[in-house]
């Protein structure tokens, strides 16, 4: 005979999993770097790479973005995503930093 109990505590411990992934998710959206940050100042990290200053970083070149740097681990088609220059924070995916490096 199955226990009614036993049924029970399995469909909670199932809706609690999945309550607590779901959670999880929901938690993981990092929030943006902020321009005026002082690490993103001191890597000309610029939201928009388009509007960065060739005069002081010449080593930017159009074309370079953080969806294509190699340090960029956010998934393709991302706005945004995490990038180890700047823990616990997101960068733009169309943005730029003067540590952009292609990726192979």
């Amino acid at each position: 005979m199955v226990s009614h109990n036993r049924r029970h505590f399995i469909l909670q411990a199932a809706g609690l999993c999945a309550a607590l992934a779901g959670a999880d998710l929901a938690f993981a959206a990092l929030p943006p770097v902020d321009e005026n940050d002082a690490a993103a100042g001191s890597l000309g990290y610029r939201a928009k790479a388009s509007s960065v200053d060739t005069a002081k970083f010449p080593k930017y070149h159009a074309g370079q973005t953080c969806a294509n740097c190699r340090f960029y681990t956010g998934a393709a088609g991302e706005a945004s995503g995490p990038c180890p220059m700047f823990p616990g924070k997101s960068v733009a995916a169309d943005g730029w930093c003067n540590v952009y490096a292609p990726r192979v």
